[in-house]
């Protein structure tokens, strides 16, 4: 029988979210849709055949015995839609960030254990050829210890504009937009150990850059009256885990550099991996030594968003395991929340 589904927000993401949907062919019964900006909501249901539309998920939910439903609003919604998805009996596939808070999400978690519903979160670089494999080297041994990583998302003018410099509703920059991608994929390569202690600074010297007319790098589709920037253009952050290991992460929406950057390192004992080219650094026979892994070792953008709905899909129907638990986002919460407070206090900060 088919999983009949709800989409909540229907910006641009939601569509990468559709597009997943419809792979699955008759799975899925793609019953409604919502948005709060109702135009957006009808030209949203009309593109894809949807036969309900709403202004509010409320009314969605209480309409339609829903199965599944994908939360794809922005950030400071993402917990109100969610636990009314979950207590309407929906199993939820919430976009990144969880939340806005560690507080939001592990009020998120608990709705879905009250509720006996999966949560799974939209981290999207689980999903990628380059983390099963990286995942793989460092389970069997390749690497060594890795007791050492670096992940940066630098973008030299990539404000998205829109919703995302309005800190009341995305609840920060590129450290909670950029960073959760690449902090949940380092944690997730290295065997997701436990951090334990943050330290953080964030900046907010070049701005917007809304006068940048060309050489954009990324673009909201929501419309606002008065753009707001009132969040960091650049966070940058040391994370240590029980295990000893650091984190090194980078982050940035508009930085003075030659080109964007989006890399991630790990250093072990016996070798070292970068995931952009896919390649392992260590020695042999007395010499340095570099190692191409040939093949698609790469993310690829939409492909990996059908992969995670499929797994999204597919866990709820019993047949696979899920691959982002609620508990991976409300960790994830907690990392940022540090961040933010070492950056306001110029201390550390302990994960608790």
């Amino acid at each position: 029988m088919a999983l009949k589904l709800g989409i909540i927000g229907c910006g641009g993401i939601a569509n990468s979210h559709m597009h997943g949907y419809l792979e699955l062919g008759d799975a899925v019964e793609i019953v409604a849709c919502c948005d709060i900006n109702f135009k957006k909501a009808n030209e949203f249901a009309d593109r894809y055949g949807i036969p309900n539309r709403y202004d509010n998920c409320y009314d969605m939910l209480k309409n339609h015995q829903l199965d599944i439903v994908s939360v794809c609003t922005w950030n400071s919604a993402h917990a109100e839609c969610t636990i009314a998805a979950l207590q309407a009996g929906c199993n939820v596939l919430c976009e990144k960030p969880m939340a806005m808070n560690a507080k939001e999400a592990e009020a998120m978690q608990a709705a879905a254990e009250k509720a006996g519903k999966l949560l799974m979160l939209g981290f999207v670089r689980r999903h990628g050829r380059d983390a099963a494999k990286a995942r793989r080297l460092v389970t069997d041994g390749a690497l060594g210890e890795v007791y050492y990583a670096k992940a940066s998302y630098l973008r030299r003018s990539g404000y998205p504009g829109g919703w995302f410099g309005d800190k009341s509703r995305s609840g920060g920059g590129p450290l909670i937009d950029l960073g959760v991608h690449i902090i949940d994929l380092s944690r997730y390569i290295m065997g997701s150990p436990k951090p334990v202690t943050v330290f953080g600074a964030t900046f907010d010297k070049i701005g917007a850059r809304a006068h940048i007319t060309e050489g954009g790098e990324w673009q909201s589709q929501t419309e606002v009256d008065q753009p707001i920037f009132d969040v960091e253009d650049l966070a940058v952050a040391m994370i240590r885990f029980d295990n000893g290991a650091v984190l090194s992460v980078e982050t940035s929406f508009n930085l003075n550099m030659k080109a964007p950057s989006n890399t991630i390192e790990f250093f072990g004992d016996k070798a070292g991996l970068t995931l952009d080219p896919f390649e392992l650094h260590t020695e042999y026979d007395n010499a340095i030594a570099d190692i191409v892994i040939h093949g698609d070792n790469g993310f690829h953008f939409q492909p990996d968003f059908d992969k995670e709905v499929k797994n999204f899909v597919e866990s709820v129907q019993g047949d696979a395991e899920c691959k982002a638990k609620a508990e991976d986002g409300v960790l994830l919460m907690k990392i940022l929340d540090a961040v933010y407070e070492s950056a306001k206090t110029g201390k550390s900060v302990d994960v608790v």
